[in-house]
C-alpha cells in the first residue's frame, strides 16, 4: 500500500488507517488476541496509521497497541505511526467529566501515553475535544513544546470547528484534523473541509461506517450490550434506526451491482471525496477482527465513476440520516458543531 503526505507537514501515511478504540471500549467485549492479530494484519497489509486515545479503556487501548507493536515483525513496527488523542477526564466507574487542555495536563497525559505505548515519541498528538476553558493556542502551544523536545512528531486536532482550526494553525503547523465523515455524516463539507484545505491540513475521517450502522452487517433486531455506545446513540434508536437501515438497503442495491459489499462502497465513497484535492482524507477503519479488516481493505480496489457517485448520492442524500451522531449532551460539547 502506497503512502502519501497528509497535509503540508510531510507526514507520510497509508491510504487507510486503523482506528483501535473498539478493541478496548464502547462497543462491547473484544478479544485481546484477535485484536493484536488484527493490528499485525493491518501492518502487514501496509496500513501505517494506528489511532488510539489515552482514555480508551482508561489506558487499555494504548497498552494493547504497545503489545502489538512489541510483538510485530521489526519492519512492520518501524513503519507504524501512532496517533493519540488525550484530554478526556474519566472516573473509576467509567464516567466522563469533561476535558483538560491546560499545558501542564498536556505534558502529563503525554508522559503516560509514551510509557503505555512503549515508544520514545508519538507521531500525531491531539486533544480529543477542544477544552472550552482553555484557549486552543495554549493547548497547541504545549504540544508544540513536546515537538521541540522530540516527544511528539506532529500536531493534530479533533472535532474542531473552522475558526478553532484557523487559530490553531496560526500557532503551530497542524498535520490533520480528525473528525467524523461518512455518507451519513457530512457536516464538515460546508465550512470545515474548505478551511482545512485552504490551510493545507489533512483529514483523518473516523466513523466512515457510522459505528457499523452503514456497514451492511447491522440488523434491527441486534441486541447491544449495556456498555456499547450505540445503545445510547440517537441513530440506533427506534424509528431512527429503521429509517437509517432503509438507507443501507438502498446502498446495498448499488453495492450488489458493483459486486462489492456495503462497507466497501461506503469506504470507497469517502476515498472518492479526496480525488480532486490530492490524498488529503484518510479513512480510519474501526475493524476489531481480521475478517472485517480484510473487507475494509477491499475498498481500495473499488473504483467509483461519476455515475456511481450520483447513484450513491441519490440513495443516501446529504442529511438523509435520522438522529444526531451523538446524544444531545455530547453534541453540545463538540466545537465542530458550534
Amino acid at each position: 500500500m502506497r503512502t502519501h503526505p497528509l497535509g503540508t507537514t510531510g507526514l507520510q501515511v497509508s491510504a487507510l488507517g486503523l482506528g483501535c478504540m473498539g478493541m478496548s471500549a464502547l462497543y462491547g467485549e473484544a478479544d485481546r488476541a484477535e485484536s493484536v492479530a488484527t493490528v499485525h494484519a493491518a501492518l502487514e497489509a501496509g496500513v501505517t496509521l494506528l489511532d488510539t486515545g489515552d482514555f480508551y479503556g482508561m489506558g487499555h487501548n494504548e497498552m494493547l497497541i504497545g503489545e502489538a507493536l512489541r510483538t510485530a515483525p521489526a519492519a512492520s513496527r518501524e513503519r507504524a505511526l501512532t496517533s493519540v488523542k488525550f484530554g478526556a477526564l474519566r472516573d473509576p466507574d467509567g464516567g466522563w467529566s469533561g476535558f483538560d487542555g491546560r499545558p501542564a495536563a498536556v505534558r502529563n497525559f503525554a508522559a503516560y501515553s509514551l510509557q503505555r505505548l512503549g515508544v520514545d515519541h508519538i507521531d500525531v498528538y491531539r486533544i480529543a475535544r477542544v477544552d472550552p476553558a482553555v484557549p486552543i493556542e495554549e493547548t497547541v502551544g504545549a504540544i508544540a513544546e513536546l515537538v521541540e523536545k522530540g516527544h511528539v512528531r506532529h500536531i493534530g486536532l479533533s472535532e474542531a470547528g473552522a475558526d478553532t482550526v484557523r487559530r490553531a494553525a496560526a500557532t503551530a503547523p497542524i498535520a490533520d484534523l480528525q473528525i467524523e465523515y461518512s455518507l451519513i455524516s457530512r457536516g464538515i463539507e460546508a465550512e470545515i473541509l474548505p478551511a482545512v484545505r485552504e490551510l493545507g491540513i489533512g483529514i483523518t475521517a473516523y466513523g466512515v461506517l457510522s459505528r457499523g450502522l452503514i456497514s451492511g452487517h447491522f440488523t434491527a433486531d441486534r441486541q447491544l450490550a449495556a456498555n456499547d455506545f450505540r445503545a445510547m446513540s440517537p441513530r440506533f434508536q427506534g424509528e431512527n434506526l429503521r429509517h437509517n437501515l432503509d438507507l443501507v438497503e438502498a446502498l446495498r442495491k448499488i453495492a450488489e451491482q458493483k459486486r462489492v459489499t456495503v462497507a466497501q462502497i461506503a469506504i470507497a465513497w469517502v476515498l472518492a471525496q479526496r480525488a480532486s484535492h490530492g490524498a488529503d482524507i484518510v479513512p480510519l477503519i474501526g475493524a476489531r477482527r481480521r475478517d472485517r479488516l480484510a473487507e475494509a481493505l477491499g475498498a481500495l480496489d473499488v473504483t467509483l465513476d461519476a455515475a456511481d457517485l450520483r447513484a450513491i448520492e441519490e440513495a443516501v442524500p446529504a442529511d438523509a440520516a435520522a438522529g444526531e451522531r451523538y446524544p444531545a449532551q455530547q453534541m453540545a460539547h463538540l466545537d465542530s458543531e458550534r
